[in-house]
């Protein structure tokens, strides 16, 4: 694909801001249509569905925040000059063509979309029938700012498509993908891996766990704690599970003032078998795969461990990979804790709800990488970008 200068993409970028602000009634519209025909019983996915006035702020402060970042394409990584004279520059290249699968958020279309041309790559968004007309509606904005610049509206393209129209495409697709990005659940990403012929980046699940120490701050713990799940149920970055140490000096009556916390918040609990003695009225976890859940919803899992190294197993074992956190004033514990947990992003005394591109000073992100490869954590504008190594010579040989 042709390489655009940055000022054609800012300008692009620009456009899309002012276009947001100024049909802002147009999308509202659309989103309204989307809020009538969904089932409301599943309040995490409506949730992720609402557009309202700050939404659409959010989006157009979102688009500014990627205009006003240093053009990611042709940076320059390394330079070296051989002995025999090759002179090998590494700079920094797009990936092409990225189809990004998600569900129910409409801010994901702008974020996704932004990041995408910034960084000089088409973009496929597959949305979630639940937000077929807001995302359309984002669509047509976008294609209007890109007409507005005598730009191809395939840059942006908007893919209507039902599951298995979906699975067709993902076996024989009728362009050139690179990149496949699944953001939503276990099936999703196991869906399109079974079926994409080119890389995967999965946006893993959250399942996120929180560890209380027994040289923890108390009172810290419990405010995390319902920061953590309850500020946002709906998020990747929310709280499921919740491991108190049983060394804790007032173990027993810890654990009860946590349950009250969490009920006076609405939050059900489910405990392990070595918790539901004390938290007797508690129903006890059903089966072993609940500790693989990632709840989405005001519930939560409260079990207990006797060491570090049961707390880092437990979550190194059933944790999404995303997010866990620690709770301990002693700093050379914590340190060990954020060492050996295998998840994107690892915290000490602080809620796993600042796991996002925006808050981490990342800016919009395409989705939070469970990966390890190519980049792990939030897909910002600057990961959006692989490498390609130029190579200048006077007719050398290889020997």
């Amino acid at each position: 694909m042709k390489l655009l200068n940055t000022t054609i993409k800012n300008k692009v970028l620009s456009d899309m801001e002012r276009i947001l602000d100024k049909d802002r009634s147009l999308l509202l519209e659309a989103n309204k249509k989307d809020l009538d025909a969904f089932d409301r019983d599943d309040q995490a996915l409506y949730d992720r569905l609402v557009v309202d006035q700050k939404k659409v702020d959010q989006m157009i402060q979102a688009v500014k925040e990627v205009r006003l970042q240093e053009d990611p394409v042709n940076k320059e990584i390394s330079t070296r000059t051989l002995d025999n004279g090759l002179k090998i520059v590494n700079k920094t290249a797009p990936f092409g063509t990225i189809m990004i699968i998600y569900e129910s958020r409409p801010d994901v279309t702008v974020e996704a979309a932004v990041l995408a041309f910034k960084a000089n790559n088409k973009i496929l968004l597959k949305g979630g029938k639940e937000a077929y007309h807001s995302n359309k509606a984002l669509v047509q904005f976008w294609h209007q700012a890109l007409a507005e610049n005598d730009l191809p509206s395939d840059f942006i393209q908007f893919l209507e498509m039902d599951r298995t129209q979906t699975q067709d495409f993902l076996r024989n697709p009728d362009q050139d993908l690179d990149l496949i990005v699944p953001r939503g659940g276990e099936r999703l990403i196991a869906f399109v891996k079974e079926h994409a012929k080119c890389a995967v980046l999965v946006s893993g699940r959250g399942n996120n766990f929180l560890y209380v120490h027994k040289d923890a701050d108390w009172k810290k713990s419990l405010e995390v704690i319902i920061n953590a799940k309850t500020h946002k149920i709906s998020a990747c970055n929310a709280l499921d599970k919740i491991l108190v140490d049983t060394r804790i000096q007032g173990y027993e009556e810890k654990l009860k003032e946590l349950q009250q916390v969490l009920k006076e918040k609405g939050v059900s609990i489910l405990v392990d078998k070595n918790v539901q003695p004390i938290l007797s009225d508690e129903e006890p976890i059903p089966d072993a795969s609940v500790w693989e859940e990632e709840f989405l919803a005001m519930k939560c899992v409260i079990g207990a461990v006797d060491s570090l190294d049961g707390a880092i197993e437990k979550i190194n074992r059933h944790s999404g990979g995303h997010s866990a956190s620690i709770m301990t004033q002693d700093n050379s514990i914590a340190q060990t804790f954020m060492e050996n947990v295998d998840c994107a992003a690892v915290y000490q005394n602080a809620s796993t709800r600042f796991t996002d591109g925006g808050q981490m000073g990342v800016g919009a992100e395409l989705a939070i990488s469970t990966d390890k490869l190519h980049h792990r954590g939030p897909l910002g504008l600057k990961q959006l970008v692989t490498n390609k190594y130029y190579v200048f010579g006077d007719g050398q040989v290889r020997i």
